[in-house]
């Protein structure tokens, strides 16, 4: 017998505002055709203008829903594990304001700034923590709100359009099989030599004062991107540590019933596809509704497919993705019912 990790329940939430192609040519010069060509992107759901609505926010509705359907309540949670980029403050992390709302005052909350991999991240950090024993049922939670800190003009408009709200929840737990189930491989990476291809600066504690009016105007406070870069490594890595996963927990392409790779760019994902020799209805695709929701956009997609009924128990699942640090990783896990 042997501890492995699995999957007790699923949840996601997106704001009910949804912002599409042609709202978006209000605020800025492009337009739909052009959205669609180099992203894949009809619509995202951001929270409300007016603000108010954290990255905890989103992540406690998620949360929520998969807690429910893993039959748990607050209290069973030995640990939270918050990915995010965009905390609802500078610090504390959300993993402690969402410990609040659910209610718990002592439950231990993980933050990581993994960004795009931060559900690849933070799953891989949860296998650790329950094979070791450390731990048994973890909420590992994915939020973002990117929304209120986009620049919505042309001048950001190669940003702006790409990013959507949301956040998606899995309850995960030890279990003692005969049978590898659950969490069967990881592979993880970073190359910070590629960090300013897709960050934001301010406020950076490398700079006093932290913002400035100069800042400011000069647009240093929204995220700057450089994309074809960003693009050329992912349609490298993607495949590499694909195959380093496979090779890990001894499987091929074959064994694996549906790849879920993070929402960034359908471009990015076709051309993942095409180098896998994947058929199309192997490789999982939601961008067009939701944008890219970083750390949110695998455990959303993987609570869409098992809802659509793409997956089910005993299916073998592969996560993956690219992003910012740069980070890039590929996760194995084999679906089980309760």
């Amino acid at each position: 017998m042997m501890k492995y990790t699995v999957i007790r329940g699923t949840g996601r939430y997106l704001p009910p505002r949804v912002v599409t192609n042609d709202d978006m040519t209000r605020w800025m010069d492009t337009s739909d055709e052009w959205i669609r060509q180099r992203t894949g992107i009809e619509q995202r759901h951001w929270v409300p203008a007016e603000g108010g609505v954290g990255s905890s926010d989103l992540g406690l509705a998620a949360s929520q829903i998969a807690l429910e359907e893993a039959g748990w309540k607050p209290e069973d949670i030995d640990l939270i594990i918050f990915a995010t980029l965009s905390p609802d403050i500078f610090f504390p992390g959300p993993g402690c304001l969402m410990q609040h709302k659910l209610g718990l005052d002592a439950t231990p909350a993980l933050d990581i700034r993994q960004q795009c991999t931060g559900f690849l991240y933070g799953l891989t950090t949860a296998d650790a923590y329950i094979r070791s024993n450390l731990a048994n049922r973890i909420l590992l939670v994915g939020a973002e709100v990117h929304s209120t800190g986009l620049d919505i003009s042309t001048r950001g408009r190669d940003v702006a359009v790409i990013f959507g709200d949301g956040a998606g929840a899995v309850c995960v737990e030890g279990i003692e099989s005969d049978e590898p189930v659950g969490v069967l491989a990881s592979a993880l990476h970073a190359n910070g030599r590629y960090a300013e291809s897709l960050s934001v600066e301010l406020g950076a504690s490398r700079n006093n004062p932290r913002i400035s009016k100069e800042a400011i105007e000069e647009g240093r406070h929204y995220p700057k991107m450089d994309g074809k870069t960003i693009f050329k490594l992912a349609v490298q890595k993607l495949p590499e540590v694909v195959g380093e996963a496979l090779a890990k927990a001894e499987l091929a392409v074959e064994d694996i019933d549906l790849f879920i790779p993070h929402q960034a760019n359908l471009r990015i994902n076709q051309f993942f596809q095409q180098a896998m020799k994947l058929p199309e209805d192997k490789v999982f695709h939601n961008i067009q509704r939701y944008g890219n929701t970083t750390a949110a956009s695998i455990p959303i997609a993987l609570d869409e497919a098992l809802e659509m009924g793409v997956i089910g128990s005993g299916s073998t699942v592969m996560f993956l993705g690219l992003g910012a640090g740069l980070t890039w990783g590929a996760v194995i896990t084999k679906l089980v019912s309760e």
